[in-house]
């Protein structure tokens, strides 16, 4: 049944309908209805330039809604949206790249022995690198040691040291350094590699129990990888989504270094950035395409030299990182469904 108000706004679009055309058909002539920013509502079959910013609906003979044009965007909402088409891509990709990974542990290895077994002959080639690698640091240093004693027998026989002497030292000194250099080097890609066959054992023996289920279920690690990576939450349901949203917005005032510019349902987005050091966070609530929904984070920092290298720091990333424990910690244990 419809309300006093619903029938008397029937009533006044029909008055405007006639007065307009008598009888306007709605194939051949729409009229629309709009609210400007203090609120006044509209109604016209025309839509001036300057009111076509603002959301508006268009209306048939009856009334009824047939369409919806949603407000124009600004400069930096238009932005926001191609930045954040760049971060979903890059989370396809990084979910993709997972993806691949996992099919190559399944067709490489058989069981998790296999695994350890060619882990350790990685450690052990390492180790008989490095071995060589130490005979030559040696070899280099004895060779140092001699030449400056050559140079010291010069300077106690009160007699000028030779420049190619001289020249040699320096060689065996910058030679002993690019070395340890290397020793360096290779104790971290030593390190790397033992950290990354550890996770590829421990995905491997999730990916076989998974096997007996839905292998696809499975690369929902890869989606929570990817959230971790780029600052995403992933929404269990739309009740704990909304708890998230509130959350998101307590997420901003503690990291970002600016206001809220534009604040909706489904936008929190901060001023642009005015100083080197300012950070501006926006998030978005969107929903995917197997009817998930998830919250967004985009930070933007000053279009800069120093604002660019502040965007690529560690900062920022720790920042996206925490995001998604951050929400987390915010919402009970066990969400209503």
């Amino acid at each position: 049944m419809q309300s006093t108000s619903s029938k008397i706004m029937v009533v006044l679009i029909s008055l405007i309908l006639g007065i307009t055309g008598q009888s306007v058909q709605a194939n051949t002539k729409k009229m629309y209805r709009w609210v400007d920013e203090e609120g006044n509502i509209f109604f016209s079959d025309k839509i001036a330039p300057k009111d076509i910013k603002h959301r508006r609906e268009s209306l048939n003979q009856n009334a009824r809604v047939v369409e919806v044009v949603e407000k124009e965007r600004t400069k930096a909402e238009r932005e926001l949206v191609k930045r954040l088409s760049i971060l979903r891509r890059q989370q396809q990709a990084i979910i993709n790249k997972q993806k691949s990974h996992d099919k190559v542990l399944l067709s490489t290895y058989r069981n998790t022995k296999d695994m350890t077994v060619a882990l350790r002959g990685q450690m052990l080639a390492f180790d008989s690198k490095r071995k060589v690698v130490r005979g030559n640091l040696n070899r280099l240093e004895l060779q140092l040691l001699q030449k400056q004693r050559k140079a010291a027998q010069y300077e106690r026989d009160g007699e000028s040291i030779p420049v190619n002497l001289l020249t040699d030292i320096a060689e065996s000194r910058a030679q002993i350094d690019k070395t340890y250099v290397e020793i360096s080097n290779q104790f971290q890609k030593k390190k790397k590699i033992r950290e990354q066959f550890e996770q590829d054992i421990s995905r491997f023996s999730y990916l076989i129990k998974m096997r007996e289920k839905d292998l696809d279920t499975g690369y929902l690690s890869a989606k929570n990888r990817a959230a971790n990576e780029l600052g995403l939450f992933i929404c269990k349901n739309p009740t704990q989504c909304d708890r998230a949203w509130v959350s998101a917005k307590q997420f901003i005032r503690f990291n970002s270094t600016v206001g809220v510019d534009v604040e909706t349902d489904t936008l929190l987005m901060g001023y642009t950035p005015y100083k080197d050091t300012d950070l501006s966070l926006s998030i978005s609530r969107m929903e995917e395409v197997d009817g998930t929904e998830q919250l967004f984070l985009d930070i933007r920092c000053r279009k800069s030299s120093l604002g660019m290298e502040l965007c690529q720091g560690a900062k920022v990333k720790k920042i996206r990182h925490s995001f998604s424990d951050f929400i987390k910690s915010t919402l009970p244990e066990n969400p209503i469904r």
